[in-house]
């Protein structure tokens, strides 16, 4: 594939009608798994010229698609790659080398070339920070993903960087390799010195020729100002009870999950205001992977349908967990991203999955005990008017219309 140049303007030469822009933002409510894939893709069908940013978290994520017999995780790539829109990889994000050549190579298969811009100051992942991450989540139970994501954060904390923008200079890239490996993990390892230990020789070799493929295939630039004449359809990670500064520590993910990240673009690039549109993503039960605090699940949830498409039931993460849906803690965790995130900034709504999983009256808690609400309800609790329920993850409702993708 040969790469899109996209021209980088400066800030005061964008040649755009700013104020006729669209942009959405799509933020998980709770602990991830809301169906935030989808609604990316739904709003990518919706939309003139999209592009998916990506904003928070990083290639941890497992974003559901499906479209017609075609149907793929996202991790490495935005959502509505299935549909050809490209993605823009922010400097919020942690990037896998080996992610997306095996995710590639999955999506070529599929019959798809996605399409990826990557800002230069993104963190890269190396294959010795999921080893660190294997080994830290064996002994401390915190329900990670297991792929590098936290520990790659930690790196970088702690001054050892390796960023997207060093993957195109091999000089820089194997002296920045040699002290991650060796000065901060404690390994033995000289990467001119091709007789050493096998395993820890080939994951280097591996992981050059991964990085190789990475920049040969897409593109890294600085910013992406020479991007803004498409509709912005900013995809988030996880959900807001799991952003490390609101979530229950230590079971919490290394990123911010609310719309901080988000709001710091649109207002470095200065992108109208009056134009956003917040989408809360939420089930209409609670789910939750691994070990951490989830309410109510001492109370009955038998009312739960199955889904035989369930992505992520079991991995590393561990346990896949139902319960009822606590309307304070959806209240909570928006007030939470409505501090970054006012109704000032942008128009409010919510989108509420897997309606054919429960009942019409769906039980639910507030402070004041259990009981049962119509969906339209979920929103109002929550200081939000307007509802938008989804009922698979196909098929959406909008003004009373079923749409099918």
């Amino acid at each position: 594939m040969k790469k899109q140049k996209h021209q980088e303007n400066s800030f005061g030469n964008i040649n755009l009608k700013l104020n006729t822009m669209k942009i959405s933002l799509v933020i998980g409510t709770l602990y991830g798994d809301e169906g935030k894939g989808s609604f990316v893709n739904y709003l990518c069908s919706q939309a003139k010229n999209p592009l998916v940013v990506r904003f928070s978290g990083g290639h941890q994520v497992g974003h559901t698609v499906v479209i017609g017999d075609k149907r793929h995780i996202f991790s490495n790539f935005g959502s509505g790659t299935l549909q050809g829109v490209p993605t823009y990889w922010s400097e919020h994000c942690t990037l896998s080398p080996f992610g997306i050549q095996k995710e590639g190579k999955a999506l070529r298969e599929l019959g798809v070339e996605p399409k990826l811009i990557i800002n230069a100051n993104t963190m890269v992942t190396t294959p010795f920070d999921i080893l660190q991450n294997h080994r830290l989540d064996n002994k401390n139970k915190h329900g990670s993903v297991g792929v590098g994501f936290g520990t790659t954060i930690q790196r970088n904390e702690d001054h050892y960087h390796l960023y997207a923008r060093d993957l195109q200079y091999p000089e820089i890239r194997k002296e920045k390799l040699r002290l991650i490996y060796n000065k901060y993990y404690g390994y033995n390892f000289n990467p001119e010195q091709p007789y050493q230990n096998q395993t820890t020789r080939k994951l280097y070799d591996d992981f050059l020729n991964a990085c190789d493929e990475l920049i040969d295939k897409y593109e890294i630039v600085n910013d992406f100002t020479g991007l803004l004449d498409h509709e912005l359809i900013f995809e988030g990670s996880q959900g807001i009870m799991l952003d490390k500064d609101y979530g229950f520590f230590p079971h919490v993910t290394r990123s911010n999950t609310v719309s901080k990240n988000a709001i710091d673009l649109i207002n470095t690039y200065k992108l109208p205001i009056s134009s956003v549109t917040t989408y809360y993503v939420t089930r209409a039960y609670q789910t939750r992977h691994g070990n951490g605090h989830m309410t109510n699940e001492t109370l009955d949830a038998s009312y739960i349908k199955d889904n035989p498409n369930e992505t992520n039931v079991m991995g590393f993460q561990g346990e896949f967990r139902k319960s009822v849906l606590d309307l304070d803690m959806l209240k909570y965790a928006i007030s939470c991203d409505r501090y970054y995130n006012p109704d000032i900034f942008s128009k409010k709504k919510m989108v509420i999955t897997c309606l054919d999983q429960v009942p019409e009256d769906i039980p639910v808690t507030t402070k004041t005990g259990y009981k049962t609400v119509k969906f339209n309800e979920i929103a109002k609790y929550c200081g939000i008017n307007y509802k938008f329920p989804v009922y698979s993850e196909t098929g959406f409702k909008l003004n009373n219309d079923i749409i099918i993708k």
